[in-house]
Formats: C-alpha cells, sequence, structure tokens
C-alpha cells in the first residue's frame, strides 16, 4: 500500500528530475570512461569518495563510531593507486590503512574493535572493488580497453533495468520480501539474461583481440548477474539498518551515489576476476 501511494505522489516534475539526473550520471562517466585511464581513475575516486561518505554516515546512523576521514580518504586514494601501481599499489594502501586503523585503535581507549572493522570495511567494500573498474580500463590497451569497461558498467545497468522492469510486471514470486520487498526470481532471471547479453558482445567488438571467449563471456554474464543482485540487496539491508530510505540525496530522484553504485561495486569486481581468469588481464 505503501508503494502505490508513493507512486500517486510522483508527478511528472519529479520524474523528469530524474530522468534528467540520471542523464548527466551515465553521459559524465561515458565521456570520462572513453576519455581515457587518468579521467577514468579521477571520476571513480569522486565516486568512491562521495559513496564513502554516505556508508560512514549509515554506519553511524546504526550506531557505529567509524573513523570515516581515514576511510574515505583511503576509498579515493584506491583508484589512484589502481592507476599508478596496480594491484602492488593497492596491496600497500591497505596495509597502510590497517596500520593506521590499528594505530587508532591502541591509542585511542574509546574506540572498539567493530569501528575499526567498520571503516575498514567500508573502505575497501567501496574503494578497493570499485578500482577494479580502474584496473580494467587501465589493463586493456586501445579502445579495447575503453568497450569492456564499457560493457561492465552496461552490464549493471542494463540487468538492473531488466530485474525491474520485468520483474516489476511479471514477478510473481519474491526473492528477499522482508529486505527488497520489490524483488522478485522473474526479475532475478531477467537481469541475467540482460548481463549474458551485454557480455556476450564482448567478443564481437573486440574483434578477437581480447582473449574472451562466447562460453566464458556466458559464464561471465552469470557471475555478474548473480553479484548484481547481492550488492543490491546488500545494500538495501544497510539501508535497512541505518533506518534510513535512500544512502544520500546528492542525486535527485535516485537518492544518494552509493544507491547507483551498489550493484557496480560486486559487478566490476567480479568481471575483472573473469578476465583476469580467462587472460584477458
Amino acid at each position: 500500500m505503501a508503494e502505490s501511494e508513493e507512486r500517486k505522489k510522483r508527478t511528472p516534475k519529479d520524474l523528469g528530475i530524474r530522468l534528467l539526473s540520471g542523464t548527466i550520471y551515465v553521459v559524465l562517466f561515458l565521456v570520462l570512461l572513453m576519455l581515457g585511464r587518468v579521467s577514468t581513475a579521477l571520476f571513480i575516486s569522486i565516486v568512491a569518495g562521495i559513496a564513502a561518505f554516505e556508508f560512514f554516515r549509515m554506519m553511524t546512523l546504526d550506531g557505529k563510531q567509524p573513523n570515516s576521514a581515514l576511510g574515505i580518504l583511503a576509498a579515493i586514494l584506491y583508484p589512484f593507486a589502481a592507476l599508478i601501481g596496480g594491484q602492488t599499489l593497492m596491496l600497500g594502501l591497505t596495509f597502510i590503512l590497517i596500520a593506521c586503523l590499528l594505530i587508532w585503535y591502541v591509542f585511542y581507549p574509546l574506540t572498539r574493535i567493530t569501528d575499526v572493522a567498520v571503516t575498514l570495511f567500508g573502505a575497501m567494500y567501496i574503494g578497493l572493488m570499485l578500482s577494479s573498474f580502474v584496473l580494467i580500463r587501465a589493463g586493456i590497451h586501445g579502445y579495447s580497453g575503453g568497450w569492456v569497461a564499457l560493457a561492465v558498467f552496461a552490464c549493471a545497468g542494463i540487468c538492473d533495468s531488466l530485474a525491474y522492469l520485468l520483474g516489476s510486471r511479471f514477478g510473481k514470486h519474491k526473492m528477499v520480501p522482508k529486505i527488497s520487498p520489490k524483488k522478485s526470481w522473474e526479475g532475478f532471471w531477467a537481469g541475467i539474461v540482460g548481463s549474458v547479453l551485454v557480455w556476450c558482445l564482448v567478443p564481437m567488438v573486440t574483434q578477437g583481440t581480447l582473449n574472451v571467449t562466447y562460453p566464458w563471456a556466458i559464464l561471465t554474464g552469470i557471475v555478474c548477474g548473480i553479484v548484481d543482485l547481492l550488492g543490491d540487496l546488500a545494500e538495501s539491508r544497510i539501508k535497512r539498518g541505518a533506518g534510513v530510505k535512500d544512502a544520500g540525496s546528492i542525486m535527485p530522484g535516485h537518492g544518494g551515489i552509493l544507491d547507483r553504485i551498489d550493484s557496480l561495486i560486486l559487478v566490476s569486481f567480479a568481471s575483472y576476476l573473469m578476465l583476469k581468469l580467462a587472460g584477458a588481464l
């Protein structure tokens, strides 16, 4: 009942604002993505910083006391670490982050180990995992790198869109109603199909320059479709724990940045792993 009443309250102006803010986000992302590795890392760094701020704000509302400044700084630095030094520098940054958190824990008696854990999780969940997008863009040279990174971005977007559109139209079997009432198994399978279709385009657009076969593309699409859902559900659980509807309000009509990239975080990480296993990176 509450959902239907909320839909009735939406006006054409609200939908227009939602469409405009979403379009600006997508266009900006795609332009900077195709410009090159540096612009991609810069955009991911800004997005990661805002998303980390929203995450730690929700953790505070949920009764935790994270070191938000340290966690946000690490999230901002991870994409540049991925660009400059790849996995080695990212590992080094993780070591520095853990060392700083342990110093904070040892010398500030009021700090709880849960606060340390939440800070580390937030920085790595958002900053480190989202930086996989930068590793993909920087690891595949030429236009192929841009096309593959675009496929990762499109995979998350199309998977979410098909799951919502077909799930809301044909969804009868609810998945986890206590966490996300709108999610259905029908929508989930629609998202899997969308993800597979996107990844099947990768061998085609890269014209054989990338070591990704069609069977591996199908498997990658299935894996990405599954983690896409997991990322969405995980953020829904976080928001319920914090007692908020949206992670933030920076994107009118959409909520926060974390609301937009919750699926992309895991999809980018899974995509990197699958490309690495395929020998494409």
